[in-house]
């Protein structure tokens, strides 16, 4: 083998490497997000077991501090996937781009700040 032969196999070595990070990250942030869906589920299901508690607010706070830890989770998931999607490149792979882990995100945020927000209105 010549040496530009190996070097164009280590290159391509590379390349792959720098693809089964970048679908690592998806994993890893999916993995995230499900965990952050868990936390507001969590709070969803305090809410509704202990509506029968004194004083009525406290199942409420507990519900919300769960959803507010899901929504830490969110944010903290989408700026470290974020930082890997700026650091590497795709060469094969097509990973999902910046903006729609943005957007996923944010509208998991949201959703989680209106019901958050319903839990203390009802």
């Amino acid at each position: 083998m010549s040496e530009s032969e190996g070097q164009s196999l280590a290159k391509d070595r590379t390349d792959w490497a720098e693809d089964r990070t970048l679908m690592a990250n998806e994993r890893t942030y999916a993995g995230w997000m499900r965990t952050g869906l868990a936390c507001v589920g969590i709070g969803i299901a305090f809410n509704a077991l202990f509506t029968k508690m004194e004083p009525q607010w406290l199942p409420r706070a507990m519900a919300s501090a769960f959803i507010l830890v899901g929504i830490i989770i969110f944010y903290t998931a989408r700026r470290k996937s974020s930082a890997v999607l700026e650091r590497l490149s795709a060469h094969h792979a097509s990973p999902v781009n910046s903006t729609n882990i943005n957007l996923i995100a944010i509208l998991l945020s949201a959703a989680s700040f209106a019901l958050m927000g319903g839990i203390w209105i009802m």
